[in-house]
């Protein structure tokens, strides 16, 4: 089985590493990362960095298998596999995503969110955060909850292109937006689905609305309790072997 990783934001791919670690030997076989542009891969000088460019681009990627995948995203990349789950799910085996809330017409941004949608307050806010050598860049990823060594691999992915790339993407996704696409998330059930619900995160809508959009979404969701947005950095061991359950379920 091909299985296939996409990293969300303000990282690249390094935060897969020690869940990949945790896998077996056959599921890492035909296992692929996908680095959105600017998170990890080449942002383009054409590539516009809106919600809908990044759709569009996951699926032109998984286009370029020969047969459908389990498909993982993280953070925003989430909203990338939820989309491809309800527009193209013959492109998949299986889907996880744990910001299906997103999708809830009652969910509202994260604060850091907001400061990235407001001109000026966003500028600002990313040149701040992306500044300085790597060793200052990965103290912050370590504050954002990001343990060594994944925060000092992230650190030296980042700059100038993901931050042009990260207020374009947010601004492209008003709540608008967003309720608008939460009609469609029932159409996510043509393929199996799992929710992971990181309890101590409070960046993607409440425990109860997570649980509320992944039954609309036809998915199967598991609380991992004491756990924050990072749920694959803070208990790696912990996180392969839920998907790896689902997987076997699949």
């Amino acid at each position: 089985m091909t299985i296939v990783f996409v990293n969300g934001v303000p990282v690249t791919s390094a935060v897969w590493t020690p869940l990949i670690n945790e896998l077996s030997r056959t599921q890492t076989q035909d296992l692929v990362r996908l680095s959105p542009p600017g998170f990890g891969s080449p942002l383009g000088p054409r590539f516009g960095a809106t919600f809908a460019d990044y759709c569009d681009w996951l699926i032109a990627e998984l286009s370029r298998f020969e047969t459908p995948v389990h498909l993982v995203g993280h953070s925003l990349a989430g909203g990338y596999v939820l989309e491809v789950a309800m527009t193209r799910p013959d492109l998949l085996r299986s889907w996880v995503s744990e910001t299906v809330a997103g999708y809830e017409p009652d969910y509202t941004w994260h604060d850091v969110a907001k400061l990235w949608q407001t001109p000026g307050t966003g500028e600002r806010h990313v040149e701040e955060l992306f500044s300085g050598d790597v060793a200052q860049r990965a103290a912050r990823m370590v504050d954002w909850g990001i343990p060594e060594p994944t925060a000092g691999e992230v650190a030296l992915g980042q700059g100038p292109d993901m931050g042009r790339a990260i207020l374009a993407l947010y601004r492209s996704l008003s709540q608008t937006v967003l309720a608008e696409r939460g009609r469609d998330l029932p159409k996510a059930a043509a393929r199996p689905g799992l929710v992971p619900v990181a309890t101590e995160d409070l960046t993607v809508g409440s425990v109860a609305t997570r649980h509320r959009a992944a039954r609309r979404a036809g998915a199967r969701a598991v609380d991992l309790d004491g756990i924050g947005h990072w749920w694959m950095l803070q208990d790696p061991a912990r996180a392969a072997r839920m998907l790896s359950d689902f997987w076997r379920s699949v």
